[in-house]
């Protein structure tokens, strides 16, 4: 009995010293971590610029206007215009004037003389040889194969009998009674010049 007492005893013993180094060796580790130094928080380093191989470099982008599309042609630069306080600004070249030629007016028409038949209807101033004057009327109303006329004032008898007439190829004829041709007459412009049948003796007619 007085062995187990003793053996129980020993046994509390070695339990209490066990735990007395372990209390002594936790103590220990926070002390020391107490102690230990506070780590420094690193700083960011700046971003290092790309290497963009020989020749090049990483300085500031500019911009610079596109050089035109071949075949067409570069518009000139204007003048450039100091603008104060501000930037330099290439003022527009206006557009160029187009010069419009002159158009000269359409000439007139030219004056188309009635000719044929139509050309020598009307009234007219006959005079003969002598220098004496008088009236004839060539009408366009039809007398059989035909035209009539009339004489006002004519002191020759071979006009003062005239009572038709007619147009045949670009020559007028003036027709006393019965068919006889009192004259013959080729129109030029505004007047007709011809002859007498009988005696041959110039007659012009004029309007």
């Amino acid at each position: 009995m007085p062995r187990q007492i003793l053996c129980t005893v020993a046994a509390l013993a070695l339990a209490a010293s066990a735990g007395a180094c372990s209390s002594s060796r936790f103590d220990t580790g926070g002390i020391g971590a107490s102690a230990r130094p506070v780590p420094r928080v690193a700083r960011p380093l700046p971003p290092e610029e790309p290497d963009l191989g020989p020749g090049l470099s990483s300085g500031p982008v500019t911009s610079a206007p596109l050089a035109p599309p071949p075949g067409a042609a570069a518009a000139p630069p204007g003048p450039v215009v100091a603008n104060p306080g501000g930037p330099i600004v290439a003022e527009a070249s206006p557009p160029p004037v187009q010069q419009q030629a002159a158009i000269a007016p359409p000439p007139p028409p030219p004056v188309v003389s009635s000719g044929g038949r139509s050309g020598v209807v009307g009234g007219w101033t006959a005079k003969d040889a002598t220098g004496a004057s008088c009236r004839v009327n060539l009408a366009s109303t039809p007398a059989l194969d035909l035209y009539k006329a009339s004489s006002t004032g004519c002191a020759n008898k071979d006009l003062a009998k005239v009572t038709a007439w007619d147009y045949r190829d670009g020559e007028v004829y003036l027709y006393q009674p019965g068919g006889t041709v009192a004259a013959r007459l080729r129109p030029a412009g505004g007047a007709m010049d011809g002859a007498l049948s009988k005696s041959g003796a110039p007659l012009a007619m004029v309007r």
